[in-house]
């Protein structure tokens, strides 16, 4: 457990002031970035499911999530803030999730990942609400008009969940094409696809979110 958690450390602190920089940046620098992320996830998933019947849908579904990254970035005045809200949920659900789950362990989530427990549940949930908790305290960062119509506590809870589903299905599907991780990219995370499995459908859902409360 101690190398496995030094190794997401260090990947946490690379990646995190990486990818705040990267999007507070401009508009082509981070289209640019996300048009490599796409290559790169589109080519480990091609990797992982080209002898299986859903390699194609499984690209649809990649070109509809980077798509809601993009939109989502483009809001008008809050999409910086949306965008980093919403990597702060994921990241924070799979940082307490493995935390909380190799500690208390405790009964198994599922089968298809039997790494996930009740326990890592709980601490997604907790570190997520947690890290907003005393973000929004603090006046840091996330004053977001757009939403104004959902609890905020909410959407932090409904985007964990989706991020911790995501996880669980892609972990599904690699069982399925036989392989513990997508790719070697990132130390202690394996694959990019690996590293952002549940963001790929965080964003989505977000994305819809937004259309939804924004109709």
């Amino acid at each position: 457990m101690k190398n496995e958690l030094i190794k997401r450390i260090i990947s946490s602190i690379i990646l995190i002031p990486s990818i705040f920089l990267i999007i507070s940046a401009g508009s082509y620098f981070f289209n640019f970035f996300i048009t490599i992320c796409f290559l790169i996830i589109s080519y480990e998933w091609f990797a992982m499911a080209k002898k299986k019947n859903y390699v194609f849908f499984g690209y649809l579904f990649l070109m509809f999530s980077f798509y809601s990254i993009y939109k989502l970035r483009n809001i008008y005045g809050e999409g910086f803030d949306f965008v980093l809200l919403i990597l702060l949920i994921c990241i924070c659900s799979d940082i307490g999730g493995f935390l909380f789950g190799k500690i208390f362990k405790g009964p198994k989530l599922t089968k298809v990942s039997p790494n996930k427990t009740y326990s890592g549940v709980i601490g997604a949930y907790f570190l997520s609400i947690g890290s907003l908790f005393l973000l929004d305290n603090q006046n840091i960062i996330f004053n977001l008009k757009i939403l104004d119509e959902l609890n905020i506590y909410l959407f932090v809870i409904l985007v964990s969940t989706v991020s911790q589903m995501g996880d669980i299905f892609i972990s599904y599907l690699k069982r399925l094409s036989n392989v513990k991780d997508t790719g070697k990219i990132i130390p202690g995370h394996g694959g990019l696809l690996d590293r952002v499995d549940g963001m790929i459908f965080a964003f989505p859902f977000s994305y819809i979110i937004f259309l939804l409360i924004t109709i």
